[in-house]
């Protein structure tokens, strides 16, 4: 065995080793034909974040779970957070019902659910960190998961050009 070999690392030799015509026959990976990939369409209703008049934003993810939280404008206009309450797991929200609360050093709101549906989870890092709403308000900062009863409720609600018009509005 040469000293190349010997110092050469496994890897890069068993790479480089020639196998018989049998057995690379054997090993050949078959080709998908062509045509035969599976494409799997989505709603649009699964893909885009909706608006409430009152500040609120919601996003509904593909397992019927929606996603809620303030929106960018309310957590300016709140001022810095320094308190959060959360829902608890398994609570029946009806739409427009409060699903939490926000308390800044200005003043107190409501968080308004946007669906109806069982609340899935609170997010717990605004239990010890509620100022995370106001570095991410649409990101981190969401504040309870729900398990949708109808999803066709998202349809009343506002996207995102219409709700920045009503913004602008104010």
């Amino acid at each position: 065995m040469s000293v190349a070999a010997v110092t050469r690392p496994l890897a890069s030799r068993m790479l480089c080793q020639r196998f018989p015509a049998s057995l690379a026959a054997r090993r050949a990976i078959p080709a998908f034909p062509r045509g035969s990939m599976r494409h799997f369409s989505r709603s649009l209703q699964f893909e885009v974040k909706k608006y409430t008049e009152s500040h609120e934003w919601v996003e509904l993810s593909d397992n019927g779970i929606a996603t809620i939280g303030i929106t960018q404008y309310a957590a300016k206009s709140l001022g810095d957070v320094v308190y959060v309450e959360l829902p608890t797991a398994d609570l029946e929200i009806g739409a427009g019902e409060p699903v939490g609360a926000v308390e800044s050093v200005k003043s107190a709101s409501d968080v308004l659910s946007p669906v109806s549906g069982k609340v899935v989870d609170g997010n717990a890092i605004l239990s010890d960190k509620p100022k995370t709403i106001n570095d991410s308000p649409e990101g981190e900062g969401w504040i309870a998961k729900i398990e949708v009863n109808d999803p066709n409720e998202l349809e009343s609600l506002l996207d995102e050009k219409a709700y920045l018009e009503s913004v602008e509005d104010h």
